[in-house]
C-alpha cells in the first residue's frame, strides 16, 4: 500500500515566493496552482540588491522585525511599514522602512514562509511560561518567551523533540543567535552555531549556560544563564523544527571534495534547503525551486549577509525526486573531510514527487 504521509503536499505549510516591490502598499499570494496558506514566519530577501534580511513572525507581531545577517536587537516598525498583516494565503506590505527586503521599488525579492500554529497560546509545560504558535503537523514552532537569568526550561508546543532550534535575543544588540542542529555532536553549551555568523561550531568558545548542557525534549528545551539564550527580563524568539517523514529533514553529512558529491537520502523533492559548513568557518547558504527551477541548482543566498543572489557553478547540487545530490567540490557544501548540516523541506513527499 502506499505510504501516507502528514503532509501530502507541501505547498500547505512552505513556500518560496517570488515578487518585485513596488514601494507602496501591496498584497503578494504564497499560492501555487490554488494552494496557499496564512504564514507565521516571513523570511524576506532583496535578490536584486545588496540588503539585509528581514524577518517577521505573527507572535512577535508585525510592529517588529528581525535581522538574520546583523546582530542587531529587533526592529521597531512603524504602523503601515514593512509586513502590515499576515493573510490567508499570503501577506501585505507596506513601504519599505529602511532594510530593502520587503517592497523596495523595482527591487526583486523571495519571502520563504513557514505555518505554524496561528494564533500563539500560553505553555506552561517548562519553568518559563512561553507564548507558543505550533505546527505540530508540519514539525514547526514559533515560540517567544522572557529570560529569567536562572537555569530554566522553555515549552517550544511540537509534541517531539525538536532536532534544531534558532534562537533570538530580541532586545540585545551584539549578540548572535545561536543556532542548535541534532547533528553538532550534542547539547552542551559548545554545540551552537549562529545564523548571522559564518564561523564554525563552537566558533567563539563554550557559552557557559547556553543550552544548560540538556539536550531538547518532546515538551521543552532548556536554557541556562547565557546572555544568549536567558538573561533577567530580555525577550526572546525560538524557531523550533523537528523531522516529519515526507516533508522535512534535518542531518549531516561529511564532504567528499568531488564533483561526484554526497547524496542525501531525504525521501522527498526539497523546496527549500540551507547548508552550513561545522568544521570550519564559512557562509550560511539557501536554495530553493522557486529561484532554481531545473537543475542544476545554483542559485545561493546568505542567511548571514546582505549580499546580493550569487548564481554560479562553483554551488551545482541537483534537486532530485528523493533527496539532494551534491554536484560541487566548493567549501560551500562539499570539501573533502569537512562536517556540514542541512536542512530541507518538501515540495511533495517521493511517493508524489517528478523528476525536474
Amino acid at each position: 500500500m502506499p505510504t501516507t504521509y502528514a503532509i501530502p503536499d507541501g505547498r500547505v505549510a512552505m513556500a518560496a515566493t517570488l515578487y518585485t516591490g513596488t514601494g507602496a502598499n501591496r498584497s503578494v499570494s504564497n499560492a501555487v496552482n490554488g494552494v496557499g496558506f496564512q504564514p507565521d514566519w516571513v523570511w524576506m530577501k532583496a535578490r536584486s540588491a545588496a540588503n539585509s534580511h528581514y524577518l517577521a513572525n505573527s507572535v512577535m507581531g508585525v510592529g517588529f522585525g528581525l535581522l538574520s545577517d546583523a546582530t542587531n536587537a529587533q526592529v521597531t516598525v512603524a504602523a503601515g511599514k514593512d509586513l502590515t498583516s499576515f493573510d490567508a494565503a499570503g501577506f501585505s506590505l507596506g513601504p519599505e522602512q529602511s532594510f530593502g527586503s520587503s517592497n523596495t521599488n523595482g527591487t526583486s525579492i523571495v519571502a520563504w514562509q513557514w505555518k505554524a500554529g496561528g494564533t500563539a497560546v500560553s505553555n506552561t509545560a517548562g519553568s518559563i511560561t512561553s507564548s507558543v504558535s505550533a505546527n505540530t503537523t508540519a514539525g514547526f514552532s514559533v515560540v517567544t518567551y522572557t529570560g529569567t537569568g536562572a537555569n530554566a526550561t522553555v515549552g517550544h508546543g511540537l509534541g517531539v523533540a525538536p532536532k534544531m532550534i534558532i534562537l533570538w535575543p530580541r532586545n540585545n544588540a551584539g549578540y548572535v543567535q545561536p543556532v542548535w542542529h541534532t547533528s553538532l555532536g550534542g547539547s552542551t553549551d559548545s554545540d551552537y552555531l549562529a545564523i548571522s555568523s559564518a564561523g564554525a561550531r563552537n566558533y567563539a568558545g563554550s557559552l557557559t549556560g547556553l543550552w544548560n548542557n540538556t539536550a531538547p525534549t518532546s515538551s521543552v528545551f532548556s536554557i541556562g544563564t547565557s546572555v544568549y539564550s536567558n538573561t533577567s527580563a530580555i525577550n526572546y524568539v525560538a524557531y523550533c523544527f523537528a523531522p516529519v517523514a515526507g516533508y522535512s529533514a534535518m542531518g549531516g553529512y561529511v564532504g567528499n571534495g568531488s564533483t561526484d558529491g554526497p547524496f542525501l537520502y531525504l525521501g522527498f523533492r526539497a523546496r527549500f534547503v540551507l547548508f552550513k559548513i561545522t568544521s570550519g568557518a564559512g557562509d550560511w547558504y539557501i536554495y530553493d525551486t522557486s529561484r532554481d527551477t531545473y537543475n542544476v541548482s545554483n542559485t545561493i543566498l546568505y542567511p548571514n549577509g546582505s549580499y546580493a543572489e550569487n548564481q554560479n557553478a562553483v554551488f551545482n547540487i541537483d534537486m532530485l525526486s528523493n533527496g539532494i545530490k551534491i554536484r560541487n567540490t566548493s567549501g560551500a557544501n562539499n570539501t573533502s573531510g569537512a562536517t556540514y548540516i542541512y536542512y530541507a523541506v518538501a515540495e511533495n513527499p517521493f511517493a508524489y514527487s517528478n523528476a525536474r
